[in-house]
């Protein structure tokens, strides 16, 4: 089954260098090798027809015109061990919350800022800094940060590292759910040997987050309501909102089905106008209120702002919250928990070079073909340079861009990305993966058990992400010795 199968010189999930299967994935290994091909292919075949019949798609837009597709999902899953897993929870938990104090802090005293520790033109140049909307507004917990997706990646020797922090609109927790059914359903097998944390009450954490930001306004005692509100059906993450809206109970509404009043924010409904207490938002800050952002957003509500700066309703995620992720002020994470834990983190970030730094960026122009360079406001893949795998064009055309704009890209190493074996074609292969853990904070922090696996489905692609040809795969974090059930 895997006798083409080459490990070296990645680090592989699930197998060692002689091509034995590590001691996590034992069991998994035994009960795959007694598949025979026909079997296989078909059980791979149903897992794809499953996706397609319960309609879990995405949008890919490219030149102006936009694809649905299914996502493309492999059946091996990335299986983690308990300590190993405990140790990533940690440093999720800290690092978010060392982000959410770094955006209470530049949007009240800026504490950060007059002390040095970051330049004050990264975040008050930045794009996603909306300080003349919210400066100085208390808003419910101190809490910035409902929902954040950190994306991490496992470099050659095996070392977790965070590549990416989503802060905004984090998507894709609804794969997470819809892998692990189809998982269940398709292959039942690998379940009876494992003794796995479940997802089964999950989203209970991610609706007591929502519920207890409630506004200051709302009377002591009442119970708020809280809606979904998304930018409709054509958006490429719909379905991550009717999955998670359905799953927690919350209305999903459009700009439309909401109002303002007198400072309050209203749905409408055939029984009259309901009062609104709290906004689960999967829409950019840009396009939430046309008369506080974009005067030409059809999707947003106008007169949100004001009545969220009254106290009238609670915005989740915080608007601003962008200029904690961009990958610009990703390289300022460690020096953010330093700062306000006064703790070394618990996972590393991935080295990253600052090309406002003339030294740095002299240094990375000469070596464009080792490194990879991103747009720090781009996300998905998008206005990317892989050194090594680009053609000579596409380094010159970038090293234009770095120049004309240096402040607007980052240089880091290109990481050996770990791989994980994956099913396409009837064989296996190797494929690079990462790996997205959703943390959920209201008064309490849980971070949801595994997250979800990506993959770079494209033999040799080093890019997961679903518009660039990326699939997804179940994450299983493994029970240790006397761990609850």
């Amino acid at each position: 089954m895997f006798k083409p199968y080459k490990t070296a010189p990645f680090f592989d999930e699930m197998l060692d260098g002689d091509g034995k299967p590590k001691s996590h994935y034992t069991k998994f290994h035994r009960i795959l090798t007694g598949f025979d091909e026909n079997g296989l292919k078909k059980k791979h075949e149903t897992a794809q027809l499953s996706f397609l019949r319960q309609g879990i798609t995405f949008t890919v837009y490219n030149e102006n015109e936009s694809t649905e597709r299914t996502m493309p999902f492999d059946f091996i899953p990335i299986i983690i061990p308990d300590e190993d897993w405990r140790k990533i929870e940690k440093g999720m938990i800290q690092r978010t919350e060392a982000l959410n104090l770094f955006l209470e802090d530049i949007y009240h005293e800026q504490n950060i800022l007059k002390d040095g520790i970051i330049p004050r033109e990264l975040v008050e140049d930045n794009p996603y800094f909306y300080n003349k909307q919210v400066h100085g507004i208390n808003i419910p917990l101190k809490n910035h940060i409902f929902l954040a997706g950190i994306d991490l990646i496992r470099d050659e020797n095996g070392e977790y590292l965070v590549l990416e922090d989503n802060l905004r609109n984090p998507s894709g927790m609804s794969y997470v759910y819809q892998n692990r059914y189809v998982m269940r359903q398709v292959y039942p097998e690998f379940f009876s040997k494992h003794s796995l944390f479940t997802l089964e009450h999950q989203i209970s954490h991610l609706h007591d987050a929502v519920l207890s930001h409630v506004p200051s306004t709302l009377k002591k005692g009442a119970d708020p309501r809280a809606v979904l509100l998304t930018p409709g059906m054509f958006n490429s993450a719909y379905y991550d909102h009717l999955f998670l809206a359905q799953q927690m109970g919350l209305e999903l509404v459009e700009g439309r089905d909401l109002l303002v009043r007198n400072d309050k924010v209203y749905m409408k409904t055939i029984k009259g106008l309901e009062q609104v207490d709290i906004i689960y938002r999967r829409i950019d800050d840009d396009f939430l209120d046309p008369e506080a952002f974009r005067e030409d957003s059809t999707l947003g509500v106008p007169g949100l702002l004001q009545a969220f700066r009254k106290g009238n309703v609670s915005i989740l995620n915080g608007i601003g919250n962008g200029v904690a992720d961009d990958k610009a002020m990703y390289a300022y994470v460690p020096d953010i928990i330093r700062y306000y834990l006064n703790e070394e983190p618990i996972i590393a970030n991935v080295d990253t070079y600052r090309l406002r730094d003339k030294k740095q960026r002299d240094w990375v122009l000469e070596r464009l073909d080792q490194l990879v360079i991103k747009n720090v406001g781009a996300s998905g893949g998008y206005d990317m340079l892989i050194g090594p795998h680009a053609s000579e064009e596409r380094i010159e055309e970038f090293r234009q861009k770095i120049i004309e704009e240096p402040h607007q890209y980052i240089a880091q190493p290109t990481i050996k990305l770990s791989r994980a074996p994956a099913y396409q074609g009837d064989r296996f292969y190797p494929c690079h993966v990462d790996l997205r853990v959703y943390v959920m904070r209201g008064k309490e922090t849980h971070v949801l058990p595994g997250g979800l696996s990506r993959v770079a489905l494209k033999e040799g692609s080093l890019v997961v992400n679903s518009s660039q040809g990326g699939g997804g795969k179940d994450t299983w974090v493994l029970k240790g010795e006397g761990s609850d059930i």
